[in-house]
C-alpha cells in the first residue's frame, strides 16, 4: 500500500480509538461496565448491533463461504439475523431487561435452572473465542495480501488486538458502544467502495453469470441464486480405494468416473440451516443483548434493532456478493495470483482489494475492515468477560467483594480472551473455509442453546427441561464433530451420513433439543407461565442490579418500532425466498 493508504488507515481508526478512551475514562461501576449506565440511545446501539453483526469476518470469511455457496448464506443475514433482532428485542430481551439483568444467561437461571446458566455461559465464551480467532485470520490475510506484510503481517493483528483490549478493558460497554457506531460508519463507505469497483470489473450481475456458467454449466444458477441446490465437490483423483472409501463414510456419492465425490444438499434445508444459524447469533449471542440491555428505555431498545436492521439489508448484499464475484474472476482457488499456501477461498476478499483499488480507495477499504475488527475485538472483549464475572464467577465462587473488585476481574479477563483467541487460529485455518469450520461448531454448541431460549420465551416447559435438552443437543453436536475424523481416520462411521451433513446436522440439532425438553415437559409437567421467577440474590449479584437505574417512562407509541422491524423481517424473507429465489 501506498503512504496515502496507510495514512487515511491511520486517520480512520486512530481518532476513533482515542475518542473510546476518552470516554473508558467515565466509567467507574459495574453498571457502566456492563450496561453503559442504561443511557445508550436506539440510534447508537442500532449502529453497534450493525457493526457487531457485520464483522471482519463478513468481510473476509463469509465472502469466502459465498465464494462456494453463493446467495443461500445471505438468508443467514437477511432472514435469520433480521427475525432474530425482532424477537429478541420485542419478547425474549424485554423480561431481562425489566428485571434489571445484566446478562441473557442470567435469564436461564431465572427460567430454567442454574446449570443452564452456567452452560450457556460457557458455551458462548467458546463460540464468540472462536470468532476473534476467525477476526485474527481475516486481518492476517488482509495485511499479508493487501499490505504485502507476509509473515510480518500476525504483529500487525497483534498490534489491532492490543489496542482494542485497551479502550475496551478501560471503557466497557461504553465505551464499545461508541466506538462501534463510528466504526460503523467507516464500515458502510468501505463497502460501497469495493462493491462499486468489483461490480465495474466482472460487468455486473449479468456479467458474473455468464463467467460462471463458461467455467462450469450450472455454477451460475448455484451461486446466484438461494433456490438452487447446494453442490459440493471434491476430487479424489490419485487417492487409494480405501481413503475415498473412508470419504463416503460422511457423505456424497462417487462419480462415474471415480475422480470426485459429489454432495448433494436441498435448497431448501440448506436455507433453513442458514436461517436457524442467524437466529442462533441474534438470540444466543450476548454481545447483542448486552447492548440492548444499555438502552435508556424500552422504546430505545426495540427501535435499536430497526436501525441494525436497515443497514443489514443493504450491506449484507453488498458485501456478500464479494465473494460470488471474486468466484466470477477466479472460478477456482489455484487461479488466485498468490502464494500456494494464500491460495485459498478466504482470499478472495483480500486480492478484490489489492487487484481491483487504486491508492486512496484501498486505503479507504483497509480502514474499513480494521474498523470491522476492532469492533469485534472489543464487543467480544467486554462480552466474555461480562458473562464469566457474573454467571461463573459471582455466582459460583465470589459473593461478597465490592463493585470494585468485580470490574476489575471482567478488565483483567478483556486481554485474556482476546489475546488467548489466537490459539484457535491453526483450527480455523482449514482449506474448505472458515465459515464451514464455524458452522460445524455452531451446530454443535450455539444451536441447542438457541433451542432452549426460544422454548423458555415462548413455552411453558418445565424448569428442568432445559439441562435434558442442552445434553441431548450437545451430546449430538460433539458426535458429528467427531465423526469425520474417525472416519478418515480409523474408518469407523460413527453416525449415518446424513447425520453427518452440516446443514441437516444444524436443523437435526435444533429438532433434538427441543424433542427433549418436550418430552421431560411431558413427564414432569409444565410450568403456569413461560415468565422467569424472581432469583434470590445474594452479595454483589443483588447490589449491583439494586444500583443500576431504573428505565424511564415513555410515552412514544410501541407499535411504531414493532412494525417497522417486522416489515424489515418481511423484506429479508422476500429478498430471500423471492427476488433471489
Amino acid at each position: 500500500m501506498s503512504a496515502i493508504d496507510w495514512s487515511i488507515v491511520i486517520a480512520l481508526n486512530a481518532g476513533i480509538i482515542l475518542y473510546g478512551i476518552v470516554r473508558g475514562r467515565d466509567t467507574k461501576t459495574s453498571s457502566d461496565w456492563f450496561l453503559a449506565g442504561r443511557s445508550l440511545p436506539w440510534w447508537m446501539i442500532g449502529l453497534s448491533l450493525y457493526a457487531t453483526a457485520i464483522d471482519a469476518s463478513d468481510l473476509v470469511a463469509d465472502a469466502g463461504g459465498t465464494y462456494a455457496v453463493g446467495m443461500s448464506y445471505l438468508v443467514t443475514n437477511w432472514v435469520g439475523v433480521t427475525l432474530g433482532w425482532f424477537l429478541l428485542a420485542n419478547w425474549i430481551a424485554l423480561p431481562m431487561y425489566r428485571a434489571g439483568m445484566y446478562t441473557n444467561a442470567e435469564y436461564l437461571e431465572a427460567r430454567f435452572s442454574l446449570s443452564a446458566r452456567v452452560i450457556s455461559a460457557l458455551v458462548q465464551a467458546l463460540y464468540r473465542t472462536l470468532v476473534l480467532a476467525i477476526i485474527a485470520i481475516t486481518l492476517y490475510l488482509l495485511l499479508a495480501i493487501v499490505c504485502g506484510l507476509g509473515t510480518n503481517a500476525w504483529w500487525g493483528v497483534v498490534l489491532i488486538a492490543v489496542l482494542a483490549t485497551a479502550y475496551t478493558s478501560l471503557g466497557g460497554l461504553r465505551a464499545v458502544a461508541v466506538t462501534d457506531a463510528l466504526q460503523s460508519v467507516v464500515m458502510v463507505v468501505a463497502s460501497f467502495a469495493l462493491f462499486y469497483a468489483v461490480w465495474m470489473a466482472v460487468g455486473g450481475w449479468g456479467g458474473a453469470g455468464e463467467r460462471l456458467e463458461s467455467h462450469e454449466p450450472g455454477l451460475s444458477a448455484q451461486l446466484l441464486h438461494a433456490g438452487t441446490d447446494n453442490i459440493a465437490v471434491q476430487g479424489v483423483v490419485g487417492e487409494s480405494p480405501e481413503t475415498v472409501a473412508r470419504r463416503l463414510l460422511v457423505g456424497g456419492e462417487l462419480s462415474p468416473d471415480g475422480g470426485e465425490i459429489v454432495t448433494r444438499s436441498p435448497a431448501w434445508l440448506v436455507s433453513l440451516a442458514w436461517l436457524i444459524i442467524g437466529l442462533g447469533y441474534a438470540v444466543v449471542n450476548h454481545t447483542q443483548s448486552m447492548r440492548l440491555f444499555g438502552a435508556r428505555s424500552e422504546w430505545d431498545l426495540r427501535m435499536a434493532v430497526v436501525v441494525s436492521g436497515l443497514v443489514l439489508l443493504v450491506l449484507n448484499f453488498t458485501n456478500l456478493s464479494v465473494g460470488i464475484f471474486g468466484r466470477a474472476l477466479y472460478p477456482d482457488p489455484s487461479l488466485m495470483p498468490l502464494a500456494a499456501e494464500l491460495q485459498v477461498r478466504d482470499s478472495t476478499f483480500p486480492l478484490i482489494v489489492r487487484e481491483l483499488t487504486s491508492a486512496g480507495l484501498r486505503g479507504v477499504i483497509v480502514a474499513g475492515v480494521v474498523a470491522a475488527c476492532f469492533s469485534t475485538f472489543d464487543s467480544i472483549g467486554s462480552t466474555v468477560p461480562s458473562l464469566l464475572v457474573r454467571d461463573v464467577l459471582a455466582r459460583l465462587f465470589v459473593k461478597n467483594r465490592p463493585d470494585s473488585y468485580f470490574v476489575s476481574a471482567s478488565r483483567w479477563l478483556t486481554p485474556v480472551v482476546i489475546l488467548g483467541a489466537f490459539a484457535f487460529v491453526p483450527l480455523m485455518m482449514q482449506e474448505r473455509g472458515m465459515l464451514m469450520v464455524f458452522l460445524d461448531w455452531v451446530g454443535a454448541f450455539v444451536v441447542p442453546l438457541l433451542a432452549v431460549y426460544l422454548m423458555g420465551a415462548f413455552t411453558r416447559v418445565h424448569r428442568s427441561s432445559a439441562t435434558w435438552g442442552l445434553a441431548v443437543g450437545i451430546i449430538y453436536g460433539t458426535l458429528k464433530l467427531l465423526a469425520p475424523v474417525l472416519a478418515l481416520r480409523f474408518g469407523v462411521a460413527l453416525l449415518p451420513a446424513m447425520l453427518v451433513n452440516n446443514y441437516a446436522s444444524t436443523v437435526i440439532s435444533l429438532l433434538l433439543t427441543v424433542a427433549a425438553m418436550l418430552a421431560v415437559s411431558a413427564v414432569r409437567g409444565w410450568e403456569p407461565s413461560s415468565q422467569p421467577r424472581e432469583l434470590a440474590l445474594e452479595g454483589w449479584l443483588r447490589d449491583s442490579r439494586a444500583a443500576i437505574a431504573v428505565a424511564a417512562g415513555d410515552q412514544r407509541p410501541v407499535a411504531v418500532p414493532v412494525l417497522l422491524a417486522g416489515a424489515i423481517v418481511a423484506i429479508g424473507a422476500a429478498l430471500s425466498f423471492g427476488v433471489f429465489w
